[in-house]
């Protein structure tokens, strides 16, 4: 039997955790009783993040010092927009600092910090949380559950 290593597409039994540069954990499931599964590309984990996990053999445990570029990127000033507070559910309460999921006319949905609350609009941002952060990420890929079904 071939020994196999991680490929785009591959569904993954993995471990990880996601440190700010200070130690400060952000998230991790080292310490729940199973690895989650994930298939790559399926958009669970950012695609900057899965980069470092195409070429890992399983059982391997990496620790990656990425800069916020090889992360989540920087804050786009473009990401940080004024709504008009008719357009927004009148059901929902609204605070400076939280964060809020849209709903998109096209079914997704999209996160948002809200930054500002004024008369009639209300500023919110919705660049990543850990955009222009520096980032430790720690991965075990525990098994390749399905390989990436070839062309």
């Amino acid at each position: 039997m071939t020994e196999r290593w991680v490929e785009p597409g591959d569904t993954l039994s993995l471990r990880y955790a996601i440190h700010l540069r200070d130690g400060t954990e952000i998230i991790s499931n080292f310490d729940e009783a199973e690895p989650d599964e994930l298939t790559l590309g399926d958009g669970t984990l950012a695609p900057t993040l899965e980069q470092w996990l195409v070429g890992l053999r399983p059982g391997e445990r990496h620790v990656f010092l990425l800069d916020s570029w090889q992360a989540f990127g920087s804050s786009q000033p473009e990401l940080v927009q004024s709504l008009p507070k008719s357009d927004l559910p009148r059901d929902m309460t609204f605070e400076v600092g939280t964060l809020v999921e849209f709903s998109m006319p096209n079914g997704q949905t999209l996160a948002g910090h809200i930054l500002e609350i004024g008369e009639n609009s209300m500023k919110v941002d919705f660049n990543h949380p850990l955009a222009d952060l520096p980032i430790e990420f720690e991965v075990e890929v525990q098994a390749i559950l399905t390989a990436a079904t070839k062309p």
